[in-house]
């Protein structure tokens, strides 16, 4: 299966009505698990790099461990720069081979925020490059970027970012955050019905690690298209590479990231169930 656009497979999602899982990953092991998983439930997937992530591999090695893998996969696979505040960055990106591009100006004023993605978004649509973007601020800490609090999207702001930029993919801020939540995440199921009706276009909920499961259900029914999980893949990676390390005798790489490739698959799985996107390829 050829490496895809992401921008098709969330537009095929949406019309669906599933979401299409979105995977960070940060290393080949675990990239060979996410594309594993996906490919025993028949799924389309995207695999995603913070700018962190992609700084430590170089966006040409993280673009290269992805399409040597999609190759030779039997789904549509796809490759996402997620919440990236460079504009420099995100050009590298698109460069280096990226499928999508996640502009994050979220901080900046709302004038400033549209002005930046539309200048990303006239760039990547020359070339079939698709663009997510934020408004509102996702709370937690991801990569060095962290928001105390979560500054919800107006939906009314939402439809003029919407429209003024043109962007395929939006994030919307309901109430979730990145990284572990202390306690089971509020989500505005309200807000987000009033911002899909305001858009029109593909949601992405951010922040999908330790959401309940029929919360993630209930957004992709009204309008999330793409779910990101980052948080529990890394924590399932390391706690199995710390149990088998309590055994002094092992020493030998491959042995013990097998035990981290083989967590993080099945986590993947897991979510692939909860996004619906199960032979969806």
């Amino acid at each position: 299966m050829p490496y895809v656009s992401s921008g098709q497979m969330i537009a095929r999602a949406y019309a669906g009505h599933y979401a299409v899982p979105a995977f960070n990953f940060e290393n080949l092991e675990m990239a060979q698990a996410i594309i594993h998983a996906a490919e025993s439930r028949n799924s389309p997937v995207i695999l995603q790099t913070t700018p962190s992530t992609a700084s430590y591999l170089g966006l040409e090695q993280a673009y290269a461990i992805v399409y040597s893998l999609a190759y030779r996969a039997s789904v549509p696979v796809a490759l996402h720069l997620d919440h990236c505040e460079r504009f420099e960055q995100v050009m590298q990106a698109i460069r280096a081979g990226y499928s999508s591009v996640m502009i994050d100006a979220s901080k900046q004023p709302l004038q400033r925020n549209i002005e930046i993605t539309r200048k990303v978004k006239e760039v990547a649509q020359a070339i079939d490059i698709a663009v997510e973007a934020e408004l509102g601020r996702v709370g937690g800490k991801e990569d060095s970027s962290i928001a105390e609090k979560i500054a919800y999207t107006d939906p009314a702001e939402a439809e003029a970012f919407v429209t003024g930029t043109g962007v395929d993919m939006f994030a919307p801020a309901i109430g979730t955050a990145h990284g572990f939540y202390k306690g089971e995440p509020n989500l505005d199921f309200e807000r987000l019905m009033r911002i899909q009706k305001c858009t029109s276009i593909p949601l992405v909920l951010h922040g999908g690690s330790g959401i309940p499961d029929e919360k993630v259900k209930k957004c992709i029914s009204m309008g999330i298209a793409k779910v990101n999980f980052a948080t529990e893949l890394r924590y399932a990676a390391t706690l199995a590479v710390r149990e088998i390390l309590h055994d002094e005798h092992v020493f030998d790489p491959k042995k013990y990231m097998k035990h981290a490739r083989d967590a993080v698959e099945k986590i993947c799985i897991q979510k692939i169930a909860v996004c619906g996107s199960e032979n969806g390829a």
